[in-house]
């Protein structure tokens, strides 16, 4: 009998940090050597560059950085098979490679054959696919390489299974979106189950830019089942035992409790605002608080990811926001230990609308109003971030950037849009489980009617369908691609179903120009979104 202790090594890399991703591997090859006794240590997609590198690839510099710190960590580590990814330049082009070594030698080397060119990637941007399978004995196990987008086609697993490959190892760069962890499971286990043979499945973890990376590396024994897990949104090095026999392998389970969905998505908005902020080396982050759910939400996912201490709220009240408002706003900043500073607009809003009485002379008040007053706010939020230098979040929902209920250069002002990719209706209940760890959103603020608190009593359903039904339509035509008439054959309101499309088409211009966020969704306002602002669509 045969047997292989494989180390998963989860890790949160950085794009373009090639020094600093090669010493997290030196540093995880010695540990899982020394520390774990593993055999074996597999990396990530790309962990040398960090995904997705984009057009760094391009440059010829970036490359020969890549190719010098291969070989650094080739020349550093002995004693222990390392599994690394990284970018290969060849006559034919450039490969997403995968090399395995072992005391200074290169064993083998795979490049990815299926290039994802889909939603938010553009592989074959940069890459050339490979055409061939790789398998390659690892004291003795005959071990096939491939590498992400390839386990969701069945032939390279067949490829390496007909080489005779009794084990697959399989380097990941797989983003975070919801439910995506139970269509990796499903692949997965097909694979096994195809071609009876174990997959060892390495994702990295960490925020970069938009993506998340969720993590969830995992152990797929033979038949199918899931057998390791090494969780979510975390670092870790995970040992894993396999035993062979003549015809069999055995792996080692362990129980696996997997986080409900609601738990996934605030964890996955915690760690992508923290790498964002850290990563790019701001020293905190500014909360325009309304007293509002968005605002509220938003505060506690700043507060969560980076310390009440690195957070700075501040309530920005006009003639029109209501008391209640004032008292949730610091009750909200009061639980979660963050001081609130209060900088009221109304000086410089009266100042605005004195400068433009004789342009406006003749005109009726309108939006134009409202948004002179988000525009206040805006410059109150950004003068604080250029004279403190802290990133301001805006706290925008989903719902309201499709159809545009936001105000350019208003409440849109920002670096970096927490809320961006989650519906209203999804707020509510990411509120909800947040409170369950510890309460922190008052109640009243979570049954509140919504309101912008731009004009007199007002009310987000004055302008919009409720957010309930806003958000049907909006998953059928966004998340599913389905036509207005699809939507409406489902019993939609002709009308209702109408001005929505309308207004997501109508508000691209806006979109174009709004602060990136987490992505959560299949379809996000984001890489997945590349719509024409100039269009004569309306379908």
């Amino acid at each position: 009998m045969a047997k292989l202790r494989i180390v998963l090594a989860q890790l949160n890399l950085k794009v373009g940090d090639i020094e600093g991703n090669l010493q997290k591997h030196i540093k995880a090859a010695v540990t899982a050597r020394d520390a774990l006794s593993a055999d074996i240590i597999v990396f990530p997609e790309l962990s040398i560059t960090g995904y997705p590198p984009e057009d760094l690839l391009l440059r010829k510099a970036f490359i020969q950085q890549a190719e010098t710190a291969l070989q650094t960590f080739i020349a550093e580590i002995r004693g222990i098979y390392c599994l690394v990814s990284h970018p290969q330049s060849t006559a034919r082009g450039l490969y997403n490679a995968c090399t395995l070594i072992y005391n200074g030698e290169i064993l083998g080397t795979y490049a990815k054959r299926h290039l994802p060119n889909y939603g938010v990637f553009d592989e074959y941007r940069y890459f050339t696919p490979g055409d061939t399978p790789c398998v390659v004995p690892i004291k003795g196990i005959p071990t096939g390489l491939v590498i992400c987008e390839d386990i969701w086609f069945p032939e390279p697993v067949q490829l390496a299974a007909a080489k005779g490959a009794r084990l697959i190892l399989s380097p990941n760069a797989s983003p975070f979106e919801v439910n995506k962890h139970e269509q990796r499971m499903a692949v997965l286990s097909g694979r096994a189950k195809e071609n009876r043979i174990p997959i060892i499945y390495v994702n990295n973890t960490g925020g970069q830019d938009e993506l998340i990376f969720d993590g969830g590396s995992m152990t797929i024994d033979q038949e199918g089942k899931l057998c390791q897990f090494a969780g979510f949104f975390n670092e870790t090095l995970l040992p894993v035992d396999i035993d062979f026999t003549s015809d069999q392998s055995r792996m080692a389970s362990a129980a696996i409790t997997l986080s409900e969905q609601n738990e996934k998505i605030y964890q996955a908005l915690v760690l992508g605002l923290r790498d964002y902020i850290e990563k790019n080396y701001f020293p905190g982050v500014l909360v325009g608080v309304s007293g509002g759910i968005d605002s509220a939400l938003t505060l506690a996912i700043a507060v969560d990811a980076l310390g009440k201490d690195r957070v700075r709220a501040i309530f920005m009240p006009s003639r029109f926001s209501a008391d209640i408002s004032r008292e949730d706003a610091e009750n909200v900043a009061q639980h979660l230990g963050v001081k609130l500073e209060t900088i009221s607009i109304e000086p410089v809003y009266k100042s605005f609308l004195t400068s433009l009485a004789p342009a406006f002379t003749g005109r009726n008040p309108d939006v134009t109003e409202e948004n002179i007053q988000a525009r206040c706010r805006a410059i109150i939020l950004m003068a604080l971030s250029n004279k403190y230098g802290h990133m301001v979040l805006t706290t925008g929902n989903r719902s309201e950037i499709a159809v545009g209920y936001c105000t350019l250069y208003g409440d849109m002002a920002g670096g970096f849009a927490v809320l961006k990719d989650i519906p209203k209706t999804r707020v509510y209940d990411l509120a909800k489980y947040r409170n369950t760890l510890h309460p922190v959103i008052p109640e009243r603020t979570i049954v509140r009617a919504p309101t912008a608190e731009l004009a007199p009593n007002q009310k987000d359903e004055d302008s919009l369908p409720p957010y309930p039904l806003l958000d049907k339509i909006l998953e059928c035509y966004l998340n599913q691609g389905q036509s207005i008439d699809e939507i409406i054959g489902q019993g939609f309101n002709p009308g209702t179903v109408k001005k929505v499309v309308n207004l997501i088409h109508k508000n691209e211009y806006k979109r174009r120009q709004a602060a990136i966020g987490p992505r959560i969704n299949h379809k996000s306002f984001g890489k997945d979104w590349r719509y024409p602002i100039t269009s004569g669509f309306k379908g």
